[in-house]
């Protein structure tokens, strides 16, 4: 066995503890590593023990048999491990009271580190913190260690079971609970569980299962339903034991425990999908029922005073509401108005109410921001709603109107609804060609298509130029027409980047040689974005110099359809940060990427975080828990080397949001390009998607028709044009089998 001495110098890969990585002298290492996270081990001086090899991807490679960290093991600990002690403060400590003595301290007297120059109170307190929570990870992970338990996965173990009285005991008695702890799955709970010594047809495990692979297919796939065949298919993919007779006895012991809901069609439903989708069908029947008094008796006159030339469409909407009807369903395509005509629906309902009472509402900080403008009338996101009167029965407003209503599921649109107090005016406004919620349910399309309540839909397109095209393309495009997409346009731009006679030489040329010719079509593709980006980066910077942080956000937005392949979401963002932000005066480095001072970013996880209002922050006062939600857009402002953390200010939600280091990767990407998935609900000054066959596998109707809507003020469209029309021709209807349709 062979020894090699070397310093960290990048994390190349890391699963689950095994990484690859590069030392400062350039070799390349891989190895195992579960004392804490593998990122702790950058630029630290190891020890390994092992043998070279040759690595099918990386080449030469030492394969080590052991690491061990040539620093004091004290000194590592608390700066690596527990969060809070810096470098500088933990050479400190050490040098002071040495490693005893500090760990007496730490254990016992930690106000004594009071005596240390420039402690205070409130970094004293973090210390501490940092310190106990080691501490209380230390007799779980003593159990699960031998388990294969990853240090990141003791964390999360150890913060969800903290107010639990024996988290030991609760974890032997069955395993299979820790699936209830957001981050951990089947796979890694049976893990667990087979090496605690529980069996294959242990009917814990049949049963943790059954609920987590009828909820997950449902979560993927869209359903809150599904067929008894396709869940046995796939417990025999996760079980391996094609065993009907069992699975039967388990479904059983989970119907009659109404964790399972067996419906009259033969379909089961998770529990928490079947409440969510019975509570909504019941209050869209119920709302959609009930009257109240006419509003206005002269309507043309309140027309007249509020300058509003409405459609027949529009005009109905306003027919309705000063009816008295108590749920309106306002359904609109791209340049339908619905915008004009939600604000006269809340304007009518003003007349006889407080419009402090009027509330406003999306799922999204910038949707929210944007009916708040365009209305005149309060808003929030509905997750912050739901935060601020969790304590309270119902949301105090009585009239509601929900935004981009087509991006809610099931469960989140039934908590927002089970809120609202019983005689409020509720308008939900939607746009159904649009791609479908994340998670399972379809409650906006199925509520149009059950009519449960009454419904206005908006067709008729009102443009304020002829010149502008991005309605017309867009509803071209929804309804499966390939538009007049070459042609000029004052908002609308199709850059063509296509590969010659392409079908012809996919037949003529080697797959080697055709995948060359891909390749390069695609840096031509490239090579447009970036000449759009160079043309649009002036005035990008001047929003960012005069500190309007939420124009600069909006102002210009690369979207694809993908996160992989050279045309997609993470290649672009590098390409995009070296243009937007070239030069930072700090940046921190990851096995990830860099994140930069002044970086756009986006938040990828619901997750409490410490965070202050800009008030609190501006008054220096302590960060509070508030819940971060994925998909929320803001810029990276602070790095501070000393403390180690990143402050992110998101504008739309007026907070900012504090990050460890450590975190970044798991939390934070780069925005300068985003998903379709993750724009919908925005918008932006200026709009890019990529079109490649490279991701034709995710082209349709709905996701072009998305994107391109995503623009207020120019949509270019760049790549190829074959796969722009393929797009047009895939006509995507969403097709999810629903407990609202059964009901």
């Amino acid at each position: 066995m062979q020894t090699l001495i070397g310093q960290i110098d990048k994390i190349i890969y890391e699963n689950s503890g095994f990484f690859i990585a590069a030392l400062k002298s350039g070799e390349k290492i891989s190895a195992h590593y579960y004392e804490s996270e593998v990122e702790n081990l950058l630029n630290a001086a190891i020890t390994l023990k092992g043998e070279w090899e040759v690595h099918k991807n990386y080449g030469k490679t030492f394969k080590a048999e052991s690491l061990l960290v040539n620093q004091n093991e004290l000194f590592f600990f608390l700066n690596r491990v527990v969060k809070g002690f810096t470098k500088k403060l933990t050479a400190e400590l050490i040098e002071k009271y040495g490693q005893e003595g500090l760990i007496e301290i730490l254990e016992n007297d930690i106000e004594r580190l009071m005596e240390v120059k420039g402690m205070n109170a409130k970094r004293l307190e973090k210390l501490s913190s940092g310190w106990k929570q080691f501490r209380s990870m230390r007799l779980l992970g003593e159990f699960l260690a031998p388990y294969g338990v990853t240090p990141t996965l003791l964390r999360l173990i150890t913060t969800a079971m903290k107010g639990v009285k024996e988290p030991i005991d609760v974890i032997k008695k069955n395993p299979y609970g820790l699936m209830s702890i957001n981050g951990i799955g089947f796979k890694k709970a049976d893990e667990i569980a087979h090496q605690m010594g529980i069996s294959h047809h242990d009917e814990r495990r049949i049963q943790a299962a059954m609920e987590y692979t009828l909820s997950e297919y449902c979560d993927a796939e869209g359903n809150s339903c599904i067929t008894q065949d396709i869940l046995y298919n796939k417990l025999d993919l996760l079980l391996e034991l094609n065993d009907e007779e069992i699975y039967g006895h388990a479904l059983e012991d989970r119907i009659r425990e109404d964790k399972i809901i067996l419906l009259p069609s033969g379909r089961l439903s998770p529990s928490r999908l079947y409440q969510a989708e019975k509570v909504l069908f019941d209050q869209f029947v119920r709302r959609g029922k009930s009257k109240g008094e006419t509003i206005c008796k002269d309507l043309e006159g309140f027309l007249s005073e509020h300058s509003l030339a409405l459609g027949d469409q529009q005009r109905t909407a306003l027919e309705q509401i000063n009816a008295g009807v108590g749920l309106l369903f306002l359904i609109g395509y791209a340049g339908t108005g619905k915008s004009t005509t939600a604000k006269a629906l809340l304007d009518l309902l003003a007349l006889r109410m407080d419009p402090l009472l009027i509330m406003t509402c999306a799922l999204s900080g910038i949707a929210s921001q944007r009916i708040r403008e365009r209305s005149g009338y309060q808003s929030g996101t509905i997750q912050s709603l739901l935060v601020k009167f969790e304590s309270q029965d119902t949301i105090p407003y009585q009239v509601m109107l929900i935004d981009e209503a087509s991006m809610i599921n099931s469960v989140l649109f039934a908590r927002l609804m089970v809120k609202i107090s019983a005689d409020a005016v509720v308008i939900i406004v939607g746009d159904d060609a649009q791609l479908p919620p994340i998670g399972a349910g379809n409650p906006l399309t199925d509520a149009i298509a059950l009519k449960l309540a009454p419904t206005v839909m908006l067709t008729q397109i009102y443009r304020q130029r002829p010149e502008q095209a991005i309605a017309l393309i867009a509803n071209d495009v929804r309804q499966g027409i390939i538009p007049p997409y070459q042609e000029a346009y004052e908002d609308f731009t199709f850059i063509g980047v296509d590969v010659p006679n392409r079908h012809a030489l996919k037949r003529s040329l080697s797959a080697q040689e055709f995948d060359e010719v891909v390749k390069t079509n695609a840096h031509n593709i490239l090579a447009s974005i970036a000449k759009v980006t160079l043309e649009h980066l002036p005035a990008s910077r001047e929003k960012l110099a005069a500190k309007k942080i939420r124009e600069y956000l909006t102002a210009f937005q690369v979207i694809s359809p993908m996160r992989g392949h050279a045309l997609g979401v993470d290649n672009l963002n590098i390409l995009l940060q070296e243009y937007f932000n070239p030069n930072p005066k700090k940046k921190v480095k990851t096995h990830k990427g860099e994140y930069r001072l002044l970086d756009k970013v986006v938040h990828t996880k619901n997750e409490n975080m410490p965070s202050y209002t800009t008030e609190q922050f501006k008054e220096g006062g302590d960060p509070a828990e508030r819940r971060i939600f994925n998909g929320m857009c803001g810029l990276i402002f602070r790095l501070d080397e000393d403390d180690e953390l990143c402050c992110v200010f998101y504008p739309n939600e007026e907070i900012v949001v504090q990050y460890k280091y450590e975190e970044l990767t798991n939390l934070l990407s780069l925005s300068y390009a985003l998903s379709v998935h993750k724009v919908q609900g925005m918008e932006y000054d200026t709009v890019v998607m990529v079109m490649s066959f490279s991701h034709l596998i995710m082209l349709n109707t709905k996701l072009l028709y998305t994107a391109i809507t995503r623009a207020k003020g120019h949509c270019y469209i760049i790549g190829e044009s074959g796969a722009f029309e393929a797009s047009c021709g895939r006509l995507e209807h969403t097709n999810r089998h629903t407990v609202m349709q059964e009901l």
